[in-house]
């Protein structure tokens, strides 16, 4: 098995390491550097034809890429402790959490990350830099969400840290790295998220 990385900011990369940190799992790994565009040589797109990390290479030679398939296949593999959620309720509840982090926030971050921010400058020549700020909006209207959500429970889909608190804390801390602070008003949000933080997973 082969785990192929990429260093931070790439938040899709990390979830994967504070899932497998989660799971007390030790991935064989390799680098690959985004910002040497190694990810977009032929060599990497023999592995994943998207260009894009993380992938998996599982021990039967099946490359696997999506950081959410990946860290199913490996709670397949692994299933303690569930990170998925263990009753039909809960497996609902992380999976609808999780659905709205990645709706509700990665996406307008990362319509900010592409249209405005220097850096994909480099690369995307069709910034639309107006579309891009835009969605700043979304982005305060998705912590208060969050911020809501996490006063009726301690982690974001119930009692217990799962992969939908992987997913939020990774999407936060790359909307930091571009601007996108959560906002002080946002008490309980700021509250979990310096409990998720001082997890040992959380520096994978």
């Amino acid at each position: 098995m082969i785990f192929y990385d990429s260093a931070m900011p790439a938040p899709n990369p990390r979830r994967v390491r504070i899932f497998a940190a989660e799971k007390g799992i030790d991935l064989p790994r390799q680098d690959v550097s985004i910002l040497k565009g190694e990810h977009k040589t032929d060599a990497f797109k023999a592995i994943n034809p998207l260009g894009q990390t993380p992938a998996l290479q599982t021990d039967e030679g099946v490359c696997l890429s999506e950081s959410v398939a990946i860290c199913r296949y490996l709670e397949a593999l692994h299933p303690q402790p569930p990170l998925f959620g263990a009753t039909p309720t809960e497996i609902a509840q992380i999976e609808m959490w999780s659905r709205r982090v990645e709706l509700r926030l990665m996406v307008p971050t990362g319509m900010i990350w592409v249209h405005t921010h220097p850096f994909t400058a480099r690369v995307n020549p069709h910034q639309y830099k107006e579309f891009g700020e835009s969605n700043r909006a979304l982005v305060a209207r998705a912590h208060a969400l969050f911020d809501d959500a996490l006063g009726e429970t301690p982690f974001l889909a119930g009692e217990t840290y799962s992969m939908a608190d992987i997913l939020l804390l990774t999407t936060i801390d790359f909307g930091t790295f571009i601007g996108l602070s959560i906002a002080e008003e946002h008490a309980r949000l700021n509250d979990w998220h310096r409990r998720v933080t001082a997890r040992e997973s959380a520096k994978a």
